[in-house]
């Protein structure tokens, strides 16, 4: 990833990892760390994220990033991380949620770290920044869900102060549902668009 590709940082986490809004050119690089993470799970023995291999992709990330719904973490000219905040429910989330409650929600999805900076923290910063370093109208929480049997996953996102809601089937499997409720700063906005 060139570093003149961007300019604007929308915030700033662990002192100098960037954060930007995705871009359309930036899909193919998205992509690859995609489905690099999903090469990472399966030599771990787990299906999470395999129709990306397949090239399912479930959350249709192109589409996401032209919405403005994909945030990038740079560091330097390197993409360490990713994660996607939808502020309306996909077919995925209402499968798993059911009908209520999505007019306040953004569902947080593909919260992925580069392998070569994972240990360092960055997967809690990037969920911290998700749920306090940016803002939507009218939403006062955000929603994720995870693979159930992925223990480690799971206590990861009790641990970043999410609370588990429940657990839901679907074809893919059994996923857990957690939700955080945001701060609001005088209404919430969107600080970036």
């Amino acid at each position: 990833m060139s570093a003149n590709t961007h300019t604007d940082p929308i915030g700033t986490i662990l002192n100098d990892i960037k954060v930007f809004q995705a871009k359309p050119e930036d899909t193919a690089e998205v992509l690859e760390l995609l489905i690099q993470t999903a090469q990472w799970l399966k030599s771990k023995g787990s299906t999470q994220w395999g129709g990306l291999l397949h090239g399912v992709d479930s959350h249709q990330t192109p589409e996401a990033i032209k919405r403005g719904e994909v945030y990038i973490f740079i560091q330097g000219s390197v993409l360490v991380g990713m994660v996607m905040l939808m502020q309306q429910a996909s077919a995925w989330d209402r499968e798993l949620w059911g009908d209520e409650g999505h007019e306040n929600s953004v569902y947080l999805h593909r919260l992925n770290i580069n392998r070569e900076a994972a240990g360092k923290d960055l997967g809690e910063a990037i969920v911290h920044w998700a749920d306090s370093g940016i803002h939507f109208s009218g939403k006062d929480r955000i929603r994720l869900d995870c693979i159930a049997n992925n223990e480690k996953l799971n206590r990861f996102y009790l641990n970043c102060g999410y609370t588990f809601i429940g657990s839901a089937t679907n074809a893919s499997g059994e996923f857990n549902k957690y939700e955080k409720l945001v701060k609001s700063h005088g209404g919430l906005k969107r600080t970036r668009s």
